[in-house]
Order: C-alpha cells, then structure tokens, then sequence
C-alpha cells in the first residue's frame, strides 16, 4: 500500500485552525472544527508566592457567568515551609475579602511508605462548620526537593445569585512524613451572591514554586 505524503507548505493553517483543526476533503485536507468543553482561562505560577489568586476581570481572568463550572488545576505546588497546608477561600467583592462562610467535609486515605500504616479517615479538623476562614485541601505537605502536592478543584456556577457555590476538590501530596495523602474535600459557600474570585495560599509561609491553571467548562 502505498503512503501518501503531504507538502508541509500545501496546508492552510491559520490562527484560528492552528488551535482546532480536522480533516476533510478538501485539497489541503483541513478545516477548522468546534473547539473543546474545557477552555483554559489563566495559568499562574508561584515562585515564592505567599498567595495566588483569580480574580474575574483582572489579568484576562473569567470568573463569572461565561462557564456553568470552573476548574482549578494544581500541579507539583511546593511549600516553602516542611509540613505546610494548601488552602482556598472565596471572595464576592472582587477579591477585597476572601470570607465567605463556608461548610465542608474532609475525608483522606493515608499510606506510609514503609508499608506501616494505611487508613481512611474523616478528620474533623480540617473541616468548617460555617466557618470564614480558609479551607484546608491537603494534608501536611513535605518540602524536600522531590516533595509536592498536585490535584483539582472543582467550583459549580459560582456566579449564581440563587443557590449556594458547591465545591468538590481532590488532591493527592506527598506528605511530610515520606507518605501519600490522598484528600477529598468538599462543601458549599454559603452565599446567594455572585462569587468572583478565589485564593489560594500555604498554612504557613510561602507557595515556593507550582502551577495553578483555571478553566472554564462550557455547557453542553
């Protein structure tokens, strides 16, 4: 059988094509085709940062009715500090007050490296009960060189003016005890106003160095 090769140059690629292109039976064989349900928004990277945060309309960040459901993505955060916690809270002024009150679950499957111990857990500390404050996603993270934390987070029509924000968040770090630590969280911010922005930030200390990326699912 015979193998068909193209020129490079006979292909049509423009901007728009270069980012969602497909075959057809054209003489160049391209066209462009319907872009994907996940939309990255923005891309922040630590470096010795001791918060990130997304606010909507501020440095081409959408965090508003534009997406039914928004999606953080973490990858390798490190802390500066040796057993430091990552955590978010939520903002609807803009990002003037990360406060909104909150009401969660923490549930984690835990496994030592030298096979010792491996449990399931629902840790009452790590949880809120119309609590403020920031809301734990992990458990204590280590900050030797090869030690990070990477996972999702989940937010559900956040800029609704009815229902309360539902969250659902699932991480998985290296704790500082040479273990994994693999966490489910989850909850809803207990407002009817529009959240716009979101932060996150270490128990202590800095976000040494990793990647938050933010994307907009659309609807169907």
């Amino acid at each position: 059988m015979a193998l068909t090769k193209f020129n490079y140059n006979s292909f049509d690629v423009t901007p728009v094509a270069s980012k969602a292109m497909g075959f057809n039976s054209d003489a160049d064989g391209l066209t462009t085709v319907a872009d994907g349900s996940m939309v990255l928004i923005k891309t922040l990277t630590a470096s010795s940062s001791a918060t990130l945060s997304f606010v909507d309309g501020a440095d081409d960040v959408v965090l508003d009715s534009t997406y039914p459901i928004y999606v953080f993505k973490f990858i390798n955060i490190h802390p500066e500090t040796d057993g430091a916690e990552f955590k978010f809270n939520l903002s609807v002024d803009t990002g003037s007050n990360y406060n909104v009150t909150k009401t969660t679950t923490h549930i984690y499957a835990f496994h030592t490296e030298d096979d010792e111990v491996a449990s399931l857990n629902y840790d009452t500390s790590r949880d809120l009960a119309q609590g403020t404050g920031f809301q734990n996603l992990t458990g204590d993270t280590g900050n030797n060189n090869d030690q990070s934390l990477s996972g999702s987070l989940q937010i559900f029509n956040p800029s609704s003016t009815t229902f309360v924000k539902h969250f659902l968040a699932n991480t998985n770090s290296y704790y500082s005890s040479d273990s994994s630590y693999n966490s489910y969280v989850s909850g809803y911010g207990n407002t009817t106003s529009a959240v716009d922005a979101v932060r996150f930030q270490m128990s202590a200390d800095a976000i040494d160095a990793g990647v938050i990326k933010l994307y907009g699912i659309k609807d169907s």
